[in-house]
């Protein structure tokens, strides 16, 4: 009810502050965060119908179907466009040819090897193959889709193509109108009020000074961790700070850690693995280390939607790195403890 109505007042680019109700909080971006990874997580789930998932890529892209659901598809992409706005990055993964979409760009084979790596393969190989090879294979200016929940059907890539042979004088031709009908024909509907969402908040010219790589680090963050950045803007709470024993050997336990350790660090204090375009040390809400206690055998916990890490007061840095250790293994969902 509220969205049309500020979609109406130009009220979506206005600052956002959200409350939950029957929750008291100020809203000082955490609340945001969590009102952002709570819609995400419910948005993009398979179950839901609007999106699929590759296990394989971990990649989600939208469903082909012929259900009607214009109204949830442009709030994904006024979703999207808020947390830009807002200076949120969301933790989902498109394929980068969503973006070149958004902007406009003409698709073409190559944007197909992120999301379907095996089509793109196959498609490729079609194109290498001698005259007697792609008239033994048989195809015909078709494809098999998935038309709904489970459901495959063939589908016409050209006006009669059950009846037109694939030659090696039109493979060209065949492979064209097949990326085109995977990345834009068969989502037309879906993606074109989604787009209608996103740009009614990311329209104008503004746009245009993006690459995709650019747009897609606007939306979801990049995976170039830099935790001296992080380290140089944390704040301390509760009787800790930047020169505190327990603090300083957090800092050289989590520098010491390997590359999938460090990201799985920042999962479990913020909830995402992505860095924000402008890098870790401009994270929004600013990561907060509080002192929880003194030495103690209870793990480390996190706030994720405040990225705010509670820390006992351990008695020596090998028990901080074996209680960050089993907490980083344990952490599930939103890391939130």
């Amino acid at each position: 009810v509220q969205i049309p109505r500020a979609k109406e007042q130009d009220g979506l680019r206005k600052p956002l502050k959200v409350k939950f109700v029957g929750e008291e909080g100020i809203d000082e971006g955490g609340v945001q965060k969590e009102f952002f990874q709570l819609l995400v997580r419910e948005l993009f789930n398979p179950d839901y119908g609007m999106f699929t998932f590759d296990d394989t890529t971990r990649l989600s892209w939208f469903r082909a179907s012929d259900l009607n659901m214009d109204v949830e598809f442009e709030l994904v992409g006024i979703l999207i466009g808020l947390a830009i706005y807002n200076s949120h990055i969301l933790d989902f993964s498109f394929p980068r040819v969503l973006y070149k979409r958004l902007m406009g760009l003409p698709v073409e084979l190559a944007d197909l090897r992120e999301l379907q790596p095996e089509v793109h393969n196959n498609l490729t190989k079609l194109l290498e193959y001698d005259a007697e090879t792609v008239d033994a294979l048989g195809l015909v200016f078709q494809a098999d889709v998935e038309a709904g929940f489970g459901e495959v059907t063939s589908v016409d890539l050209i006006p009669g193509g059950a009846d037109i042979a694939v030659t090696a004088a039109n493979a060209a031709q065949y492979v064209a109108e097949y990326v085109h009908h995977l990345l834009e024909r068969s989502i037309e509907r879906q993606f074109g009020v989604f787009r209608e969402g996103f740009l009614q908040l990311c329209s104008g010219t503004a746009l245009s000074w993006f690459t995709p790589e650019e747009l897609e680090l606007l939306v979801c963050g990049g995976r170039e961790l830099s935790l001296e950045a992080l380290e140089g803007a944390t704040l301390y709470d509760d009787g800790y700070d930047a020169s505190s024993r327990t603090v300083r050997w957090f800092w050289e336990v989590a520098h010491s850690l390997e590359e999938a350790r460090k990201k799985r660090l920042l999962f479990f204090v913020t909830g995402s693995d992505r860095v924000p375009i402008k890098g870790l040390g401009h994270l929004n809400p600013p990561f907060v280390i509080s002192r929880m206690g003194g030495d103690s055998d209870r793990l480390p916990t996190a706030h994720t939607c405040f990225n705010h890490l509670l820390l006992p007061a351990y008695s020596s840095r090998e028990t901080l790195r074996q209680r960050l250790e089993c907490a980083l293994d344990n952490a599930e969902g939103f890391g939130l403890m």
